[in-house]
């Protein structure tokens, strides 16, 4: 390897500059469990291409003294280990990402963390990379850890994967040792990863065996070194020769002459008179402009942000997909993914979360869970949900098409990551394998009789009252006495009550997250159904999950849902429990009871807030129906 140095740069910095830009760029990550010798690696690798300034050495080796691991010594890992809490714990928590250059490529190196915490910050990582370096210690082989990286690696579509077995110094530098470890994880990628190639490569980062050059140390081993093999390993097919592919980031409007759409050129190329389709809508259209800061390009490619002016005027907003015409993206609502649950709260299929994908956002509703992976024994198991740091396959539904490529042809527009719709926290990423048939197969199907046709009939605005409240709180009972004080005036209505509603529509349903999730996912759609006949409906079901009746607010049009808070104290609705519920769940008899042993969320905005402690069953159904009658 021949360092990031020339005498160029003191000669004639302009050619050196340009010599430098013609470089072809590589992206590799290194992952594997806690401890592996990851950020030890990287740091050998700036040093030896002496991408080390003089005062970084002296940083370095202060560092070193002061919290280093290594005895006083160089500890290489502390170039890449920038947080304070990481130099503190001698562990790596965020993605460092480091640029460095040989003669032959230009390198960005992400250096992830092995613990299992930060697994969503390791995944980030790997999304962009074309090499992945898997570091196993020799002295403790494969790990869990090592699996999951490797599995991930595989799932983001990273096909070529150097196995640095490192810390080989601690085992005598033992091809035994070597080989054993070579195998057991070959078998493991035979059975559960896709990739095109396997290098493994005996090494000691701290002693710097096999990282630039051949260690006498391992005359047994005869392949490359691993900067030899960065140097030399054919990259896949940069993003430039994809179709051409541009989220629409903003629409670009100075004046009433000049209408562009800016963003960041996702695959392929574009000039000038190419003709492109505008996605979801399919609208075409031929590129008249590509303008940039400093000047009309004639052609522009992949990590190009640009603004495109187009020959015709038509609707084109930010979230739409430029892309070649010839062969644009498919467009569908309903996928088959693979998904990585990042968050602590598990995954809850039914609920509604918001799916992203580079400028498209939409309501998402994931799945029944087909089955999640095990990656130790590459089982595929039942399960109803994944956990934090799980995998899984599920089918995601959105709320409206949008333009995707599976993730295998073209990550950029194949991955999206999954955001709570409360916290607004990403809690999950997620990888397109195809869409679903019946995404084409099911189309809506527009009547001429609309909700307003119904309600006008029924002199009456449809909306839905959506009580909530404890178990015991009094919404039944509230429920009840104002839907007769509204029948005696003359209103058409429907009480939705959830004993009721589980002796029939979701009598298949337990108590589980999962099942409680699902419960008020269908009394919304219920609930819409009513709306949509004209119908004033009144639910009364716990809806203990503020995500969820976020949920079924988000159906209906605005001032079609009001949500009524019953608000009872815990300590009063025991006092109350005639059924008896409160005690069994105290005593352990009934798991997932809300209030005792799963969480109620309070509202926050309710339109309606009735203090049960300071007004009657009665009192509260003419405070609900004067607001209802002023609203």
């Amino acid at each position: 390897m021949v360092a990031h140095v020339s005498d160029l740069i003191a000669t004639d910095i302009d050619s050196y500059l340009a010599s430098h830009e013609q470089k072809e760029l590589l992206r590799f990550i290194t992952c594997g469990s806690v401890d592996d010798g990851k950020s030890t690696l990287i740091g050998r690798m700036l040093y030896e291409s002496q991408m080390l300034f003089d005062d970084h050495l002296a940083a370095l080796e202060a560092d070193s003294k002061r919290v280093g691991t290594q005895e006083g010594e160089i500890d290489f890992a502390l170039l890449v280990d920038g947080l304070a809490a990481e130099r503190e714990q001698g562990i790596t928590i965020d993605v460092a990402y480091r640029f460095f250059s040989t003669d032959k490529r230009k390198y960005i190196v992400a250096d992830t963390p092995g613990h299992e915490e930060y697994t969503r910050n390791m995944a980030t990582g790997a999304s962009t990379a074309d090499v992945a370096i898997i570091l196993v210690d020799a002295s403790q082989g494969v790990l869990t850890q090592t699996r999951r990286h490797s599995f991930i690696v595989s799932m983001v579509g990273v096909k070529k994967i150097i196995l640095a077995i490192n810390k080989l110094d601690l085992v005598d530098y033992s091809q035994e040792v070597y080989n054993k470890i070579t195998e057991d994880f070959t078998n493991f990628a035979d059975e559960a990863l896709v990739l095109e190639q396997i290098t493994s490569i005996p090494i000691s980062a701290l002693n710097g065996d096999n990282i630039v050059s051949m260690s006498e140390n391992t005359p047994w081993y005869k392949g490359q070194s691993i900067m030899e093999y960065l140097e030399t390993v054919e990259v896949s097919a940069p993003a430039q020769k994809r179709s051409f592919r541009m989220p629409v980031q903003w629409v670009n409007r100075p004046n009433s002459d000049f209408r562009g759409f800016a963003g960041l050129i996702a695959s392929g190329v574009v000039s000038p008179g190419d003709r492109v389709r505008v996605l979801p809508s399919g609208t075409e259209s031929v590129v008249k402009q590509i303008v940039t800061y400093e000047g009309d390009l004639e052609l522009a490619g992949a990590g190009r942000g640009v603004t495109l002016t187009l020959e015709d005027e038509i609707d084109v907003s930010r979230g739409d997909i430029i892309a070649a015409a010839d062969n644009p993206s498919q467009t569908a609502d309903q996928f088959r993914a693979r998904l990585l649950w990042m968050d602590s709260s598990s995954m809850a299929p039914g609920r509604e979360y918001l799916f992203k994908s580079n400028t498209q956002v939409s309501s998402m509703t994931l799945g029944k869970l087909k089955h999640k992976i095990d990656v130790n024994t590459l089982e595929e198991i039942p399960a109803e949900k994944l956990e934090m740091n799980e995998i899984g396959i599920c089918n995601i539904s959105l709320s409206k098409r949008v333009a995707f490529d599976p993730y295998d042809e073209d990550p950029t527009m194949g991955g999206f990551i999954v955001i709570d719709r409360i916290s607004n926290n990403t809690v999950g990423m997620g990888l397109v394998d195809y869409a679903l048939r019946r995404s084409d197969n099911i189309h809506w199907q527009t009547m001429d009789i609309t909700k307003e046709n119904r309600s006008k009939q029924k002199n009456q605005k449809a909306k839905v009252v959506w009580f909530t409240g404890l178990s015991g709180s009094g919404k039944s009972s509230i429920a009840n006495i104002l839907e007769k004080k509204m029948n005696a005036q003359g209103r058409h209505t429907i009480t939705l009550d959830g004993d009721n509603i589980r002796h029939g529509l979701n009598k298949d349903l337990g108590f589980t997250q999962t099942d409680r999730v699902e419960n008020i996912r269908r009394v919304g759609e219920t609930a819409k159904l009513m709306v949509d006949a004209g119908l004033i409906c009144i639910t009364s079901f716990i809806s203990p999950f503020a995500s969820e009746r976020k949920m079924a607010r988000d159906l209906l049009e605005d001032g079609e849902f009001v949500e009524v808070f019953i608000d009872t104290p815990l300590e009063e609705c025991e006092k109350r429990d005639v059924k008896g519920l409160y005690a069994k769940a105290r005593a352990g008899d009934l798991p997932n009871f809300t209030g005792i042993s799963s969480p109620y969320e309070n509202p926050e905005e309710p339109e309606v807030r009735i203090d049960t402690m300071s007004m009657s069953a009665e009192e509260a159904a003419d405070f609900i129906l004067d607001y209802l009658s002023n609203s």
